[in-house]
This record gives structure tokens, C-alpha cells and sequence, in this order.
């Protein structure tokens, strides 16, 4: 799918490239996969879309983070597969939508801490102890890639599917208008029932569907 009319700020095209696209079918619908490189990290991001993005509609999106053993290995101890795989098929029932993932992985830590990570987990400690032990902040990941990503699809407003508020908020002060949150609460299981919490107590993820206002 070609970028819309209105090339983004300079400093945007440096941040991030666009690469190709080409078709992706997958069990809800064939999406579009768009892929961009991060000159500065050598990281490479994707965006699936499907249908016409580029109205001035608001598109239903997700800011997903790469999770090699969510996404991946059906990992039960998160449920960062299964809101991956709702929004998709939620897209794909709309037949319009768009979902940026961002490769950072461990709330960016990378793959071999958030292993290191889970032994921490393993060993009593949550998912925000078990980061700083390891010397690194709660959560690490950026959302700045996310304008010129959007940008190349013309999209300024957004119906965004997320648990977290951090994403709403980052994207309205990066331009992009949150016009609705729409909870994405899948997946809550015995093994992911403490990280659940976990983020909801010390990350503000809101599950008042699954704890009400007290987690």
C-alpha cells in the first residue's frame, strides 16, 4: 500500500525508513505487511493493514511490542498473543484497521534479559522487580516511531486498542488523536494472574474488567 499524499517532517524520514510491502494472508483476512528500518538501531518494525486507512475516518489501531514467547511459543505466563491475535481478528470483523509492531522486545530489554527475567519471576519476584534487579527501568520502550509510521499511511486519528494509558497519552502528544479506547482484556489465566496485577498496580494498565478498581 503506497504512502498517502504529505511526505513526513524530515526528522521523522531519518528516525524511520520504509522499506516494501506486500500481501500477508493470515486465518482472519489478508492483510497488507509494511515494513521500516530504524537507521539508528538497525531494528526493523512492521505495520499490518487492512482495507483503506488513509480516510480521514478514525482507524481502529494497536501499538503491539514484539513478544517472541507470547506472540510465538503461546506463553500463558502473559497476554501479550492473545491481544495480539484479538486485534487482528477485531480488524479483521471491521475489515479496516492497522497494527504497528514495534520490535522491543521485554518491554525493551531484549530477549535474553526478559529470560533472565522470568528466572528472576520464577524465583518470587514481579514483572517490574524482576527488570529493576537486572538494572533496568520498568518499562523501556518508546512510542516515537509510531508518527512516522502512521505518517506514511496518512492516519492523525485513531480508535486504539490498548490496556495502556502510557500509549494514549504518547500518541496525543505526538499528534495523533486517541478519539477511542477500546480495552483489549484477553487471556487472564493462573500463570499471568500476578503480572496482570503486576501491571495494573505499578504499570496503571487498566483491568477494571478483571479486578475492578482495586487489583
Amino acid at each position: 500500500m503506497p504512502a498517502s499524499s504529505g511526505a513526513p517532517p524530515a526528522a521523522d524520514h531519518d528516525l524511520l525508513q520504509y522499506v516494501a510491502s506486500a500481501q500477508l494472508p493470515t486465518p482472519w483476512a489478508i492483510f497488507h505487511i509494511h515494513a521500516f528500518a530504524e537507521p539508528a538501531s538497525g531494528k526493523e518494525h512492521v505495520a499490518l493493514t487492512l482495507g483503506d486507512v488513509g480516510t480521514d475516518a478514525p482507524v481502529l489501531a494497536r501499538i503491539h511490542s514484539e513478544c517472541l514467547t507470547g506472540d510465538a511459543l503461546f506463553s500463558q505466563r502473559c497476554d501479550c498473543g492473545a491481544q495480539l491475535e484479538a486485534a487482528m481478528q477485531r480488524i479483521a470483523e471491521e475489515g479496516r484497521g492497522i497494527i504497528l509492531y514495534l520490535r522491543q522486545e521485554g518491554r525493551g530489554i531484549g530477549l535474553l534479559n526478559k529470560i533472565r527475567a522470568y528466572q528472576l519471576q520464577d524465583q518470587g519476584a514481579d514483572t517490574v522487580e524482576a527488570n529493576e534487579r537486572l538494572g533496568f527501568p520498568a518499562d523501556m520502550r518508546r512510542y516515537d516511531l509510531c508518527r512516522p509510521m502512521l505518517a506514511h499511511f496518512g492516519i492523525r486519528r485513531v480508535r486504539l486498542m490498548t490496556n495502556n494509558p502510557r500509549k494514549e497519552r504518547v500518541l496525543g502528544e505526538l499528534g495523533i488523536e486517541v478519539v477511542e479506547h477500546i480495552p483489549l482484556q484477553v487471556n487472564r489465566n493462573p500463570y499471568n494472574e500476578q503480572y496482570l496485577r503486576t501491571k495494573a498496580r505499578k504499570l496503571g494498565h487498566q483491568f477494571k474488567e478483571y479486578f475492578g478498581e482495586a487489583p
